[in-house]
């Protein structure tokens, strides 16, 4: 098996399906023995536990620092196993399961009294999805356990979609990550909650509200959790900032007309005083600039394409040294949804409407 360490940290390479099948035994004996293991979904690498194991779930808050409350997705490899993690589960959950599964939706349902409260931030719910991912799927047969995960990141760092992105937060903190290349949608999951009386996407993703109102036939809507409230944050991605570089982000919202001008004032303010100015923009735009801190997510027209690329942007500014950078923004339609989303988490409040 082709492996190697950092600071302490096994890496697996699991490229091909002969070092996937390897990698997925050594990862799953590992999870067993209650250690930490991130490994590649469609979406973001994740950081898995034992879901049964209480003191290895405990672990991936401690090794993350992430905040107690903030509840953890169990990762299963057969539909079935939901029977073992949640009651009641409503038909509405078998439907979706038939048609996103495997996939990048999450489906928040009662849990079952065994599940571990670390897991849910002490909810009466569990988030559970079937990852699409091969290499996922490999390690949770191997593992023949639901796998508690949440993304192999530091907490409020850009989540990662490279097997060197979850090194460069967790080396030396983590016993192994299993690198099966880049991920492919490169935004967490949809998560949707089932266990009240309406249909709500608690974080947007890949999965869009208008899919799920298709196959459900009922509207879908998208919940707005207040912090304000005192209440457990539901899903995660809510309470706390996520998904930050280390410059501060600045978030231009408008038709894109008034945001290159904006964008170009601001460029020209900053640069002026002496900042490095880190610009994220769409394909459309990027003709508007010149600099040498210019990262281009895409075309406007693919929504997924630039959603992909996100996370590896935010990182790409950190390793530039930025000292600030102004992002375009777009449409929050469709998978737009979830890209604005990330957008304004990782602006943690900076955003400007241009209208």
């Amino acid at each position: 098996m082709a492996e190697r360490k950092v600071a302490g940290t096994y890496v697996f390479e699991a490229k091909n399906p002969v070092e996937r099948t390897q990698a997925a035994k050594a990862a799953a004996k590992l999870l067993r023995q209650g250690k930490l293991v991130a490994f590649p979904t469609e979406t973001v690498y994740g950081l898995g536990a034992n879901a049964w194991d209480k003191a290895a779930v405990e672990k991936i808050f401690f090794a993350k620092g992430r905040p107690a409350d903030n509840p953890l997705i169990v990762h299963i490899s057969q539909p079935e196993q939901l029977e073992a993690l949640a009651s009641p589960i409503p038909d509405a959950a078998w439907l979706l399961a038939e048609h996103f599964w495997p996939g990048p939706l999450t489906l928040v349902l009662p849990k079952k009294p065994q599940v571990p409260d670390v897991v849910t931030g002490g909810l009466a719910t569990v988030a559970v999805r079937l990852p699409k991912h091969p290499v996922a799927l490999a390690l949770l047969e191997a593992a023949d356990l639901p796998v508690a995960a949440p993304s192999a990141n530091l907490s409020g760092r850009p989540s990662p979609t490279t097997a060197e992105h979850v090194l460069t937060d967790l080396a030396g903190r983590i016993d192994a990550v299993v690198d099966g290349g880049p991920c492919e949608v490169g935004l967490e999951s949809t998560v949707l909650n089932l266990s009240g009386e309406t249909l709500q996407i608690l974080r947007p993703g890949a999965v869009t509200a208008e899919e799920i109102s298709e196959v459900l036939g009922e509207k879908c809507a998208v919940a707005h959790w207040q912090e304000e409230s005192g209440a457990k944050p539901p899903s995660p991605g809510l309470k706390y900032l996520h998904y930050a570089p280390q410059a501060p982000l600045y978030l231009l919202r408008g038709d894109p007309k008034s945001i290159v001008k904006a964008l170009q004032e601001r460029q020209q303010k900053w640069e002026a005083a002496g900042k490095k100015t880190g610009l994220l923009v769409s394909a459309e735009t990027a003709p508007f600039f010149a600099s040498e801190y210019l990262l281009v997510l895409g075309s406007r027209t693919d929504p997924a394409g630039m959603a992909a690329r996100l996370y590896d942007a935010l990182r790409r500014f950190d390793h530039m040294g930025v000292d600030v950078i102004l992002a375009e923004g777009y449409p929050a339609t469709g998978v737009g949804l979830a890209l604005m989303n990330r957008l304004q988490k990782a602006a943690g409040g900076r955003v400007i409407d241009l209208e």
